[in-house]
């Protein structure tokens, strides 16, 4: 669909027609501004206020900050070292406080000079640099700084107000650089182009575009602030929105064929063959699910559902419909280990009706065909012969499934497993497999908030599993605080015997491999300061055959095995021939060992709280409780115990993911989703402002259905292409 151009704005201007080539081209590779409408919206982190300080207690490590503080006092010293042999080194040691903490910092050599004659004690003063441990203290090394005189004219003009935007910043331009280049380009935010609909803009009592720009960046009182932000916020979710309700628009008008399952077809016989009845949410999203099939433009749905809450059968329903009616299934999983462990557990569940054209397959009866990259070449002749003449009704597969050889008879349905690890050109070269597009049913296990879905699987209805099927038992968690109570990880230790005792299995989960050649750029903050690597695989599998555990039969899994190894270990494993394996995440995608019932993580703080989750869901899969115990050297008060106590706390993912994001904000929560997306999300907090999205998916949808094209709003349109320009679409489609 091609938009009419609309009209070159002075937002489009580039910078350095405006602020000079050097810090344009600062601005250009360190921040990714290019136009003035880039710097624009370039929005502050936070304001200080002139009369209060930052929090120096509070800094975060190895990120680069500005603190505004006062200077308490300055020493001179001087060292001998390689350069200065004769004691003629020289080093400035700062002392800044804030009134909550101190900070130091520190100048070496030439750099002494200047700062030591204007950095006197009672110097008031910004400094930003990076915060590093030294001696186990905070310290700033060579900070840039900006005395606060309060008198010059210059200053005055400069922090106007007594509300100091600080902006996100790097180590080559400080943010009080930032704010000055903003200065000099802020008059021209008058000419800002408005996106909103002037209806939709009044209606909500917002401010025009131009004034929340101007009270984002020179804001006079908090209230500037709190309106301006309310402004933007809507800016970035209605947009986007836009983007969206285009997308679902567009595909309504795709053709597809309808699939309606016969009534007394394969999905029948396979009903009548279950040795249980499906739970409600089963039946209820199978019902959503066959109602779009039935129709004739292609579906878009998104499934969640719990580890365990039955995703498979449902697909499963889906594909053997589609097959009733005709055509043919696909579905792709992200790895080898996951096809092949859905191709054997599908074929398990229908039994006969997995052997259509073989002795003993039922009436009915399919062939379901399994197509992975390692397959023999006779095998991977046979699987794409079957399904390019129709015989193979469902294919399981991974990536291998998109490349060019493989031909399909009539391709109606493709099941995607654990969505954001495939990208938009791989669904649209499966999709292209068609004669018209084929349905779409996305599956992911990672609970997903509602506003993120509408956010980042916007084009996508969303259908959600939130009942465990029955025989499912509960898993109790605890946290096991190795460094306050010693005592209790011993405790872990018997633990774990008395269930191998009882003729169970458990894992243990560590957050390293320990053969990793060690990399001294990669030490992290938290390490610096813990002194300790996280715990490796290799080690603890040592340390518990020697002590604790000394006896049982353990064994080792990690991503770095070789395949056939990781195989042989699982199988092992799987047939309780392992009684404890000791593992890296890689357990954490779909790996079924009913018999296991209890996991211990080691160093459990150092995993994000939706994956604690996912690789809690392994034990428990039985009908003997489960039991996952997460060891942590971390103090009680820290945030990483009150994230361990929370995961303790609820086996409910959706609450859970919500905790993770609010912590982690959105960025990584969605993984790759975001990624390459720079514009993603300035200013909208995906959780908090779950309202403003709610509100504008519905403002836009109906601007969408009533003017397609948006003709009559060039604003929009101009914002739009934008948003989209910038590699959006791959975003918009979920990497």
């Amino acid at each position: 669909m091609d938009l009419v151009p609309a009209p070159q704005e002075p937002l489009q201007q580039p910078l350095k027609s405006q602020l000079g080539p050097a810090t344009a081209k600062v601005m250009a590779e360190h921040l990714g501004l290019h136009t003035v409408g880039d710097l624009l919206h370039h929005y502050p982190r936070r304001y200080e206020e002139r009369g209060q300080l930052t929090h120096l207690a509070d800094l975060p490590m190895d990120e680069h900050v500005t603190v505004v503080a006062q200077v308490a006092d300055a020493r001179l010293h001087s060292f001998a070292s390689a350069k200065a042999p004769r004691g003629k080194g020289q080093r400035l040691e700062v002392t800044i406080t804030d009134g909550s903490g101190r900070l130091q910092l520190v100048f070496f050599g030439n750099g002494v000079h200047k700062p030591h004659k204007e950095l006197l004690p009672g110097t008031r003063a910004m400094f930003a640099g990076k915060v590093s441990v030294f001696n186990r203290r905070l310290q700033l090394a060579h900070p840039a700084y900006e005395l606060l005189r309060g008198d010059g004219e210059e200053t005055v003009e400069t922090w106007a107000g007594a509300l100091i935007p600080i902006y996100p910043a790097t180590a080559k331009l400080e943010s009080w650089k930032i704010g000055k280049a903003l200065q000099t380009v802020l008059p021209m935010a008058q000419d800002a182009v408005d996106p909103l609909p002037e209806s939709l803009r009044a209606g909500r009592g917002l401010l025009p575009l131009p004034e929340a720009l101007e009270k984002i960046h020179r804001p006079h009182t908090k209230a500037d602030i709190a309106d301006a932000r309310a402004r933007l916020k809507w800016d970035e979710a209605f947009v986007l929105q836009v983007a969206l309700a285009r997308r679902r628009h567009a595909d309504t008008q795709l053709a597809a064929v309808a699939r309606k399952p016969k009534p007394d077809g394969l999905l029948a016989a396979f009903d009548a063959r279950l040795p249980f009845t499906l739970t409600d949410g089963q039946r209820r999203v199978s019902e959503e699910i066959f109602t779009d099939l039935a129709t004739e433009h292609p579906m878009h749905r998104l499934l969640q559902g719990e580890v365990g809450s039955g995703k498979t059968m449902v697909a499963l329903r889906a594909m053997l419909a589609v097959v009733d009616a005709g055509g043919q299934a696909a579905m792709l999983a992200p790895t080898e280990v996951l096809a092949q462990q859905h191709h054997r557990s599908i074929v398990e569940m229908m039994g006969e009706l997995a052997e259509g054209g073989m002795l003993g397959g039922a009436e009915h009866a399919t062939k379901v065909v399994l197509l992975t990259g390692s397959m023999g070449a006779a095998a991977r002749r046979q699987a794409l012969l079957d399904l390019v003449t129709g015989e193979a009704g469902i294919v399981i597969g991974t990536h291998a499934l998109i490349e060019d050889k493989v031909q399909f008879h009539d391709l109606g349905l493709v099941v995607v497993d654990e969505q954001h690890r495939f990208g938009v050109e791989q669904r649209d070269a499966l999709r292209g497999k068609g004669k018209q597009p084929p349905h779409l049913l996305v599956m992911t296990a990672t609970p997903i908030p509602r506003t993120v879905a509408m956010t980042v699987f916007g084009d996508l209805e969303t259908s959600v599993l939130d009942q465990l099927p029955a025989g499912r038992s509960p898993i109790a968690s605890h946290v096991v605080p190795a460094a306050d109570k010693p005592h209790f990880l011993t405790r872990a230790w018997e633990r774990v015997r008395e269930e191998v005792e009882n003729g169970h299995q458990a894992y243990v989960v560590c957050p390293r491999i320990g053969d990793e050649e060690p990399d001294p750029k990669k030490k992290s903050a938290e390490d610096e300061a813990e002194k300790r690597p996280p715990l490796a695989v290799l080690d603890v599998a040592d340390q518990l055959t020697k002590g604790p555990l000394s006896g049982l039969r353990v064994e080792v899994l990690h991503g770095r095995m070789h395949p056939d190894d990781k195989d042989a270990v699982m199988r092992r494993f799987a047939a309780g021939e392992t009684d404890v394996l000791v593992a890296t995440t890689v357990i954490e995608v779909g790996v079924n060992v009913p018999n296991a019932t209890v996991m211990v993580i080691m160093d459990a703080d150092r995993f994000g709280v939706s994956q604690l989750h996912q690789l809690r869901g392994r034990v428990g899969r039985g009908s003997a409780p489960g039991l996952c115990l997460l060891v942590t050297e971390m103090p009680e008060a820290s945030a990483a115990r009150q994230r361990l106590n929370a995961v303790a706390a609820t086996l409910d993912g959706f609450e859970l993911s919500r905790i993770d994001l609010e912590q982690r904000r959105e960025g990584d929560v969605l993984g790759q989703a975001q990624s390459g997306a720079r514009t993603s999300l300035r200013m909208l907090a995906v959780i908090e402002d779950e309202e403003i999205i709610a509100q504008a998916r519905e403002e836009a949808t109906a601007v969408v259905a009533a003017d397609p094209e948006l003709t009559g709003l060039p604003g929009l349109r101009t914002a739009l292409d934008a948003l989209l320009d910038e590699e959006r679409e791959q975003y918009l489609e979920k990497g």
